[in-house]
């Protein structure tokens, strides 16, 4: 493992020990040298190292990439290596590098999985189930409202480090810096804000997980960026399916919902804080009979199985059995096209067809 912190010790240390039919933890990582060495006491883990150079090196069968900033250059390495690889969102900064990613794992002949939790939630792959009987979508609206993190987290017992040295701090924060801006070019300050903290942290989720149900866009009609907020509206045929993005810092009331709209039923997925282990996501279904004031309406709790357990039993079984996960690297590198066109299309005001499709790959591009 690549990077202990809060997604690290909240999720994927916790499950990893559960799935110790599956999994054996042999070596963590991170600048931290406080924080690797507590995560390796709590979780037994036998080897720590201060550079993720360090680790790969080792005999290792696969690599998780937990860390901020960009995973390419720790991904590319670990495929290169002969690694199957497992990074959490956002696969990468830009379109080039998950290019890279997936050339490089397909070269080595090895798994590379993006950590989607959402589409391994048993509550979502019911919604699919139930989506396959939906006619005449009218609308589609995914709404996160975003809260205060620590009142979800607090409860946990993390381990945090110290300030790390400046000279690593800024050579980090300029590392991240120069691949922001090789993504977006020419962009303003906000633009590339966005694209950084709010698209690539939080709203690839949503977009992954609006690809898996309804498929790739036909159109992003419009796109508005503001400080404190996001909406994007996409073609689906007839339906439309806005996407809007909010911080609300004061109330610690996180919210994200999918909902869909026809004549003769609605649906709605309430997704919980990802940070609260096996909260249940909640679907609700709304009836009604022609020309009738009868309606009903059903909450249904589908499981309490945690979807970040999930994924790594997923990723597991691609591994042993060679099947591509669902969401694979191929898959994923769509939802950072989007992330490219949303920010394209907020700064030239006209609508972008196909705003999924990857451009081509250029012929040299930064690791």
């Amino acid at each position: 493992m690549v990077g202990c912190g809060l997604i690290a010790q909240v999720m994927h240390l916790h499950y990893l020990r559960e799935l110790a039919d599956r999994f054996e933890i042999a070596a963590v990582c991170d600048v931290s040298e406080e924080v690797r060495a507590a995560c390796a006491r709590e979780y037994g883990v036998p080897e720590q190292f201060a550079t993720w150079q360090e680790l790969i090196a080792r005999p290792l069968d696969a690599i998780l990439v937990l860390t901020s900033g960009s995973h390419a250059p720790i991904a590319i390495a670990a495929a290169t290596s002969g690694r199957h690889v497992f990074v959490e969102k956002p696969m990468c900064f830009s379109v080039a590098e998950g290019q890279a990613m997936i050339q490089a794992a397909q070269a080595a002949g090895v798994t590379l999985m993006v950590g989607y939790n959402k589409r391994y939630d048993p509550a979502y792959l019911r919604l699919l189930d139930e989506w396959r009987g939906l006619r005449d979508l009218r609308l589609a609206q995914i709404t996160t409202l975003e809260s205060p993190l620590e009142p979800y987290v607090q409860h946990y017992n993390l381990r945090r480090g110290g300030s790390l040295p400046k000279d690593v701090m800024q050579s980090l924060a300029e590392d991240g810096d120069a691949r922001i801006a090789a993504a977006l070019p020419d962009a303003d300050p906000l633009s590339r804000w966005a694209y950084r903290m709010v698209l690539l942290d939080s709203l690839v989720h949503e977009i992954n997980a609006m690809r898996g149900v309804m498929g790739e866009p036909e159109r992003l009609e419009f796109a508005d960026i503001r400080e404190t907020g996001l909406t994007a509206i996409f073609s689906y045929g007839k339906a439309q399916c806005i996407l809007a993005w909010v911080d609300l810092p004061g109330i610690a009331r996180y919210s994200m919902e999918f909902a869909f709209y026809s004549p003769e039923r609605r649906l709605t997925l309430k997704f919980p804080s990802p940070f609260l282990r096996s909260a249940p996501t909640v679907l609700v279904s709304e009836n009604g009979e022609d020309r009738s004031p009868r309606s009903s309406r059903t909450e249904e709790i589908t499981s309490y199985r945690e979807s970040f357990k999930e994924e790594l039993i997923h990723f597991h079984e691609c591994i042993t059995s060679g099947r591509e996960p669902i969401t694979s690297g191929r898959d994923a590198l769509h939802d950072i096209a989007v992330c490219e066109a949303i920010v394209g299309v907020h700064r030239s005001r006209s609508p972008l067809d196909l705003p999924s499709e990857p451009a081509p790959a250029p012929a040299h591009g930064r690791s």
